[in-house]
Parts: structure tokens; C-alpha cells; sequence
């Protein structure tokens, strides 16, 4: 039963490494993105 139980919990927090990595990925398009359109406002002034 304590077997299952650590497998269980290794299994959650995989899947959690997961989503942080991707809204991590998210966040820097998004940062990306501003950061572009940043410089083309620049540009054009």
C-alpha cells in the first residue's frame, strides 16, 4: 500500500514539473511578444 502511495505522489509531482515548465514556456512568448512590440513602437518614432 506505501508502494502505491510513493508512486503516486513521484506521479503528481512529474506532472506538476510539467505544467510549471509549460506556463514557464507561456510566460516568456508573452515576454517575448511585448518585447517586440516594444521595439517596432520604438522604431517607428
Amino acid at each position: 500500500m506505501i508502494r502505491i502511495v510513493v508512486i503516486g505522489v513521484m506521479l503528481l509531482t512529474l506532472a506538476a514539473c510539467e505544467t510549471a515548465k509549460g506556463a514557464g514556456r507561456d510566460i516568456r512568448k508573452a515576454g517575448n511578444a511585448i518585447e517586440n512590440a516594444a521595439t517596432d513602437l520604438q522604431k517607428q518614432f
